[in-house]
């Protein structure tokens, strides 16, 4: 159990599903139900989401209450425990596993960044699925009655399918007329998903759907001003008073990086157990002709690729902890400059995971391995796409390391 997790009190919450689920339980489960997600990656696919018999496992399984505080019949595990469960998901189907992801994360940001009227109504029904976007767009205008009119649309909104309420960043005008971005957290019934998603290059069934709001109403307590990104828990983190709980007082941009670097472990993990599967069952080219495990170019393209993914493993787990007693010493702890600190060992982690398969397993494995529809090609595919979301390209990439620099020396931008 995680550090804030064993101080939290019963007293008066209402009890989840089942009471006596721990940690190692859920963990327990999610690497169980992975193993049965690896033969079902092509229906995945082909559907653009995982199934709903699928949907009901994870449900009765728990992983979508892990990062529900418990005050509303949540287990609140934590983070730690969060990062494992979405690891091993992603290792037997990097689709299953980015869409169950980017769908479940958001509790802790809702729990953190949100006040107490409005969780007790988003957490209402227990289970929390909510895609999120950070791309400002569409408009948001106010209501006679004081509630807001979204109008737009919004896209690669993962978890859609099976979401509960959708996270995301409307334009306001201000008074100024200076257009500004609002956060607003959209109820299931305000919007709609498009049947858009499938033909990217990968993590094709990733339910990453565009999301459209006509005229939907969100009331202003379901709005924050600003961008979540730039959201600061050392001015305000209502979540940590609500819950006394440190994890609901950490930063929402670190958090959403090592989300997304873990996603990139699980990835590679499932390459290597797909390389492992083909140097036991398939024999050198030429000879002396021997099972691959037997040779050494093979156990050598094995061994780097291991040691590179176990790195990656070893860091984003380390990163987790890292937050973890960040928010053990408090609000304050999460500077510009610890933020950028996480990002940048995101950043790492990512381009370890890659380099393993880009590098070692995928050329390796044999042209016929990598057939449309093989598990390595798939990989190959997702690892691919993922290196196109603008968290890696834009932010990871670059971004991520001048604001680091920045933060230590204490630059402020320069105006062009």
């Amino acid at each position: 159990m995680s550090v804030l997790a064993a101080s939290i009190g019963e007293q008066g919450f209402p009890r989840p599903p089942e009471p006596g689920l721990t940690p190692a339980d859920v963990i327990t489960r999610a690497e169980a139900i992975a193993a049965t997600l690896v033969e079902r990656q092509q229906e995945t696919e082909d559907r653009t989401f995982y199934a709903s018999d699928t949907h009901e496992v994870f449900a009765k399984a728990g992983f979508y209450r892990i990062l529900v505080p418990r005050r509303f019949g949540g287990y609140e595990f934590g983070v730690d425990t969060f990062m494992r469960v979405s690891m091993a998901l992603t290792r037997g189907c990097p689709s299953t596993g980015w869409m169950y992801t980017l769908g479940a994360a958001h509790a802790l940001a809702v729990a953190t960044m949100f006040p107490e009227r409005t969780q007790e109504e988003i957490f209402a029904a227990g289970d929390f699925i909510c895609p999120a976007t950070v791309m400002p767009a569409g408009t948001a205008e106010r209501a006679d009655d004081g509630s807001w009119v979204i109008n737009g649309t919004w896209s690669y909104c993962s978890g859609s399918p099976y979401a509960t309420h959708f996270l995301g960043h409307a334009l306001v005008s201000r008074a100024d007329g200076e257009p500004t971005p609002m956060m607003f957290i959209a109820p299931r019934s305000e919007w709609r998903r498009l049947d858009d998603w499938g033909q990217q290059l990968g993590l094709r069934g990733s339910g990453s759907h565009s999301i459209t709001i006509d005229n939907g109403r969100v009331p202003d307590h379901f709005t924050l001003d600003g961008h979540m990104s730039e959201f600061s828990v050392a001015d305000s983190a209502p979540g940590l008073r609500l819950h006394r709980n440190p994890e609901y007082g950490g930063g929402p941009l670190s958090f959403m990086n090592l989300e997304s670097a873990v996603l990139a472990v699980g990835i590679a993990r499932g390459a290597l157990d797909a390389y492992e599967d083909l140097m036991r069952t398939r024999t050198t080219l030429f000879p002396p002709v021997v099972p691959r495990t037997h040779d050494p170019d093979y156990q050598f393209w094995y061994g780097e690729a291991a040691g590179l993914i176990a790195t990656a493993e070893a860091a984003i787990l380390n990163a987790t902890q890292q937050w973890q007693e960040a928010c053990a010493r408090g609000p304050a702890t999460f500077t510009r400059e610890f933020e950028m600190r996480v990002a940048t060992i995101c950043r790492q982690v990512v381009e370890l995971s890659w380099r393993a398969v880009e590098q070692h397993l995928l050329p390796t494995a044999g042209s016929s391995a990598v057939r449309r529809g093989q598990r390595l090609e798939r990989v190959w595919r997702d690892m691919s796409m993922l290196h196109t979301h603008a968290g890696f390209t834009v932010f990871l990439a670059a971004k991520a390391q001048r604001e680091l620099a920045k933060a230590r020396f204490d630059i402020e931008e320069v105006p062009r």
